[in-house]
């Protein structure tokens, strides 16, 4: 059925069933009936049990949407609601630093590379016209010598397609991100990132394989980034310190050799590949904490660790390439393994540190500097469109400006939460505004994309007023509110209020970006890539504020936590000064070792940091 109408443009609900569905939903549903098994048990004392139970069914929901979508406009609702739930779920353990700044991680990858999806959405609409349904597209690439379109444009549709791709199953370059996202609880990481989330990557160039593989050079650009991401991923995964660490890479090799089979048209090897790798990575997360805590008591219990320290053993083992190798390329390779070959720095400097450089130096500058270049410019091309007659539509590019700088200003910025939830506001309604620019008839598009941001707005910005209105001016932003736990009812208004803004599915605003983008594909195509980027960074500008409000442990838990492990320690150091004044304490240490035991009048004390952290890595490794 059609979702929504408007003279040429048609936003169909279009669902697709064949083997690929077939095989994806079948794994689905039956890693998800384990999963949830499982949860019943292992997360039944958590504080969050209810919370995690909403997010994980939220996420089989966005991934049945992605699976049965039968054009890329579904898909990417899908794409969306899965991306969230991962969000969610990595900081899950919202009281500990790490995963809710790994969470952003991870949410960031996702976002950038939803300008790929965006933006191949935008041109399939441009390129194919109605003939958008998955099971349309091999029709159109039956005769190779009447291709839909020319060569510069799908191999542009192809690299965008990509890149998405890549994005999402964390290959070349992106590989950084998938072992940071194994912070959420044990079962997540194996419905997300071990079996399913992290091969929907593949299942987009599947869907999509008609597009992709009609010429050569694509093809050998998958080929080599699924080359890339074995040799990286094979490499890094030999220095992970933790055994999720190391299931991550082994799976990012996996989908690599996916990537590669795609690339040689071996579409039913691929999806046999994926079973195989999915079902196989689940099994390896679910029982990792059994593995950890028997190791753990075992080597405890033989006051031992379970190295080969007599190097005449190792002639029993097979030999290693590694050990073959000479030692300064042995070395060579395992700082390169240590860095994970330093493409999370590269990524930063080339995408996200110019683009906060740009916002910060847009928020230093005074405001009414920033207001009259913005007056001037409007004029001068005001005075243009009177005095020389230019078309009006021009004046959609000063304006389309005015949008990327107030996203950038937002993403600039951190420790001024309204600041950002205005920027991000503004910059929404500079898209609309350049859209009635290039279209004057788009009236009704425009309202249907503001209706769902200006309400968004508004109680964004009275939930914002109500949850800092008792804060102290002088405390910083940098350090995060847990705001969720002191008011969970706030909390919850200024997430559904961010997902809004930012044009989550349940938001008019969704249909809305699909509609600004239809206009700029009918009318100056130009308008694509700033409106698109616009959107993006808004995205993670957004969940940034979320963040640093909602999440986070309260302040006085923290300062009672740090009591009590102060005392802790106190009361350690009096017993180890009582015990070594009348025998003299055996311990045995080790730098590879988890757990230190200290022997104190035949009773073994561990120490409360120790204790903790073997806590944490059995429940939340």
């Amino acid at each position: 059925f059609t979702l929504y109408a408007a003279d040429d443009y048609r936003f169909p609900v279009l669902l697709y069933f064949d083997r690929v569905s077939a095989v994806y939903l079948g794994c689905v549903w039956a890693i998800f009936s384990v999963i949830v098994k499982y949860c019943r048990y292992y997360l039944h004392r958590e504080a969050g049990y209810k919370r995690f139970f909403l997010t994980i069914f939220s996420f089989v929901f966005g991934l049945n949407i992605v699976i049965l979508s039968g054009s890329i406009d579904i898909l990417f609702a899908g794409w969306e609601i899965v991306g969230m739930s991962s969000f969610l779920l990595i900081a899950f353990y919202r009281h500990r630093v790490q995963p809710v700044r790994n969470s952003l991680r991870a949410y960031t990858v996702y976002r950038f590379c939803d300008i790929g999806l965006l933006l191949g959405s935008w041109m399939s609409h441009l390129l194919f016209h109605e003939s958008q349904h998955f099971s349309q597209l091999a029709n159109l690439f039956d005769h190779n010598s009447f291709p839909p379109a020319g060569y510069g444009s799908l191999l542009l549709l192809s690299s965008l397609i990509i890149i998405g791709a890549s994005g999402k199953s964390a290959q070349f370059p992106f590989c950084f991100w998938l072992p940071r996202a194994m912070e959420g609880p044990t079962p997540s990481s194996a419905i997300f990132y071990g079996a399913l989330s992290v091969h929907l990557g593949v299942f987009l160039l599947l869907r999509t394989n008609p597009i992709w593989s009609y010429h050569y050079l694509t093809r050998f650009l998958v080929f080599m980034i699924g080359l890339l991401t074995v040799v990286i991923a094979s490499v890094s995964e030999k220095t992970q310190s933790n055994i999720k660490g190391q299931i991550a890479y082994a799976s990012i090799t996996q989908v690599g050799f996916m990537f590669i089979e795609l690339a040689l048209g071996l579409d039913t090897l691929v999806l046999v590949h994926f079973m195989g790798n999915a079902f196989l990575r689940c099994y390896q997360l679910l029982v990792s904490p059994s593995i950890v805590a028997h190791l753990l008591r075992v080597e405890g219990n033989a006051d031992t660790d379970f190295y080969i320290q007599n190097e005449a053993k190792f002639s029993f083992l097979p030999v290693s390439i590694r050990n073959s190798l000479p030692e300064v390329l042995q070395n060579t390779l395992y700082v390169f393994s240590l860095q994970e070959g330093n493409l999370e720095l590269a990524i930063r400097a080339l995408a996200w540190e110019p683009l906060k450089r740009i916002g910060v130096v847009i928020n230093n500058t005074r405001t009414w500097i920033k207001a009259l270049a913005g007056l001037t410019v409007i004029s001068i091309m005001l005075i243009a469109f009177e005095g020389i007659g230019i078309d009006q539509k021009y004046l959609s590019i000063p304006i389309a400006m005015g949008m990327v700088f107030a996203s950038l200003s937002a993403f600039g910025q951190k420790n001024k939460p309204i600041s950002v939830w205005n920027a991000i506001t503004l910059s929404s309604l500079l898209a609309g505004i350049a859209v009635l620019f290039l279209n004057p008839l788009a009236k009704m598009d425009v309202a249907i994309f503001l209706s769902g941001i200006i309400p968004a707005w508004l109680l964004g910005i009275f939930v914002l007023h109500k949850l800092l209105k008792n804060q102290d001016p002088a405390e910083s932003l940098f350090t995060y509110q847990a705001m969720a736990e002191t008011q969970p009812k706030l909390s919850l208004l200024l997430f559904i209020s961010f997902l809004c803004l930012v044009g989550f599915p349940i938001s008019p605003a969704f249909l809305g970006e699909d509609l600004l983008l239809s206009h700029a594909s009918s009318h100056d195509p130009w308008f694509a890539l700033p409106i698109t980027i616009a959107f993006i960074i808004n995205g993670i500008a957004g969940a940034r504020v979320f963040q640093r409000l909602c999440m986070g442990r309260p302040s006085e838990l923290s300062e009672a936590h740090t009591a009590t492990t102060q005392d802790m320690h106190l009361q350690n150091e009096q017993g180890k000064n009582r015990t070594s004044e009348s025998t003299q304490n055996s311990s045995d240490t080790s730098g590879q070792r988890v757990v230190q035991l200290v022997r104190i009048g035949g009773n073994a004390l561990v120490h409360a940091e120790q204790a903790e952290a073997v806590m944490c890595s059995l429940r939340r490794p």
